[in-house]
């Protein structure tokens, strides 16, 4: 697919940025953007070397400011619903991806922007960077997964009080209250990105991918099932040539040459 509303870069081995690209309608979602999110995080899902991936939004405005409300004014019930569940699969997708999933919200991350965000593993903010699911404003709920997401990222009261007043949180209360991870300096978010992606990338791919699979599959199940999940991605990593080479590495003092295998 040719990418008219994103851009997917590799700015370094095994990194990839995503770039939703559509600064003039503050990078908003309307369906052929999340068409073009699905086939790129397709790409990625089937890339070995891939390592991570950051999502971020075009311009110094908005990270994504929302669904593309003018696409969906006249949207009879059926067409909302195939509009909800587009977006649905592509959040799905995103969190589903092997390798660590960062947002580095630059701006606005409104309704299906701040659900974009919920979706990656975590977020980096710009310190003006603005959170928030003003859906019922508009008269709807979310649709992308907010009402899901949000509670689970900060627990169910913050997170219903946000999403029924619609209050818009900036960066330093996000991180406060658990939304986002880190805050810094606009013009320093893309390099604390890659400084981040760099730190990942330098680590064990085989073990990464599997701590990412022990967290996101033992979340849903209780805490004795859940640790027997990672007993047995533990012993899996023994079979492993990153592991040999990871603790070789460790006991000859040297750095690891890890190969993903």
């Amino acid at each position: 697919m040719e990418f008219k509303n994103i851009l997917l870069e590799q700015p370094e081995a095994g990194i990839y940025l995503l770039t939703v690209n559509r600064p003039k309608a503050l990078n908003a979602l309307n369906a052929a953007t999340l068409d073009e999110i699905a086939a790129a995080l397709a790409r990625l899902a089937a890339d070995d070397a891939a390592r991570v991936l950051l999502v971020t939004g075009a311009g110094e405005k908005a990270f994504v400011a929302g669904a593309d409300i003018a696409e969906m004014r006249h949207a009879t019930v059926e067409q909302a619903r195939e509009f909800s569940e587009k977006g649905m699969r592509v959040m799905h997708a995103l969190g589903a991806l092997p390798v660590p999933v960062i947002a580095l919200v630059n701006g606005y991350a409104l309704g299906g922007g701040c659900e974009l965000a919920l979706a990656c593993d975590w977020i980096l903010a710009a310190d003006h960077a603005v959170f928030g699911q003003p859906e019922v404003s508009l008269g709807i709920p979310p649709g992308f997964g907010g009402t899901q997401r949000l509670p689970r990222r900060i627990g169910t009261a913050r997170a219903l009080e946000l999403l029924t007043t619609g209050r818009q949180v900036k960066a330093e209360e996000a991180a406060a209250i658990g939304l986002a991870n880190q805050i810094c300096p606009a013009a320093e978010l893309k390099a604390k990105g890659l400084e981040v992606a760099r730190a990942i990338a330098a680590r064990g791919p085989v073990a990464v991918r599997l701590a990412k699979q022990a967290v996101q599959r033992g979340a849903s199940l209780d805490l004795s099932a859940a640790c027997a999940l990672e007993t047995g991605l533990f012993a899996q990593a023994f079979s492993t040539q990153d592991r040999v080479e990871g603790m070789s590495a460790f006991l000859e003092k040297r750095p690891a040459r890890f190969s993903g295998r």
